[in-house]
């Protein structure tokens, strides 16, 4: 690729990853594919292997038209209805069905606001940046974690044969050891 992605707050990589944030992207053919690799991911979490502070999907289709689905970020849409909701029926209680109508208004608008300047997973530029790089007719997994058993992920990615991956702002070795147990069905790690 011809661009850089972006940068995360973070150390730089090292063979240790501990608590810094990082991200991982790997390309599926299909969607079903992409979801199990999801699930797989959110094993991991329950098992305290890693710990997922989010996770988006972009699916790219022939034309190059992507659709991104977020797991953790505010959606304006929903944003604007709960704080429609609440501010309304604050405005019921202190002003009556004026003050319902007006906080409505008021609710609706700082929700939808709220929504578009709290990022609390991915960065937008992160998912700009996979929407831009992924290759046509893809689904791709983003993952960002903030502590991370290496072994543990390279075990998992053994059951993920065939897919690719997109980035990682891992150590080079990490690297490595995931694109070979993403290449082959044999264990890297054994």
């Amino acid at each position: 690729m011809s661009f850089l992605p972006p940068e995360l707050p973070s150390d730089p990589p090292d063979e240790r990853e501990g608590d810094r944030e990082t991200i991982i992207g790997v390309s599926f053919d299909d969607t079903y594919r992409a979801q199990q690799f999801l699930t797989a991911m959110q094993g991991l979490h329950a098992s305290g292997a890693i710990r997922l502070r989010d996770a988006v999907v972009v699916a790219k289709d022939e034309a190059g038209a992507t659709h991104v689905r977020e797991t953790v970020d505010l959606q304006p849409g929903r944003a604007a209805l709960s704080g429609a909701v609440w501010t309304g029926l604050l405005g019921l209680l202190l002003g009556g069905p004026v003050g319902w109508i007006a906080g409505l208004g008021v609710g609706a608008g700082a929700g939808a606001v709220a929504a578009k300047v709290v990022d609390v997973g991915i960065p937008d530029a992160w998912v700009a940046w996979f929407r831009a790089a992924v290759a046509p007719g893809t689904h791709t997994v983003i993952v960002l974690t903030t502590s991370l058993d290496i072994e543990a992920l390279v075990h998992e990615a053994t059951r993920f044969p065939g897919a690719q991956l997109v980035h990682a702002n891992l150590a080079p070795g990490v690297i490595s050891r995931i694109e070979a147990a993403l290449s082959s069905e044999d264990d890297p790690a054994t």
